[in-house]
């Protein structure tokens, strides 16, 4: 799993990177690759709308509707099978004999 750097950390580096300084020589200075930060501008780009796809917050939401979805269908699963004990019929004694 990549590493995950606090959101001023990479406030602070876009704005290296805004002001024109060279991505290489930050990375370089950082101790973060060029391809990250390359990652972190493209994701700002999308974030304030200057290119297409999925924006920070819609992917924090999209996330938690997945993990939301999955709750819910393990939730359907236990009920499924719950109702298919249920519809099995058990005499209470165990015999066939109807009770007067």
């Amino acid at each position: 799993m990549p590493k995950s750097y606090p959101p001023e950390f990479r406030r602070r580096i876009l704005d290296l990177v805004q002001a024109g300084k060279p991505v290489a020589q930050i990375a370089a200075d950082v101790g973060v690759s060029a391809q990250a930060i390359y990652s972190w501008r493209k994701q700002e780009q999308i974030d304030t709308g200057e290119r297409p796809g999925l924006s920070s917050s819609d992917h924090g939401e999209l996330v938690a509707a997945r993990k939301r979805i999955a709750q819910l269908e393990a939730e359907l699963g236990i009920a499924k099978s719950t109702a298919d004990l249920l519809k099995r019929e058990v005499s209470p004694k165990g015999g066939t004999r109807r009770s007067q």
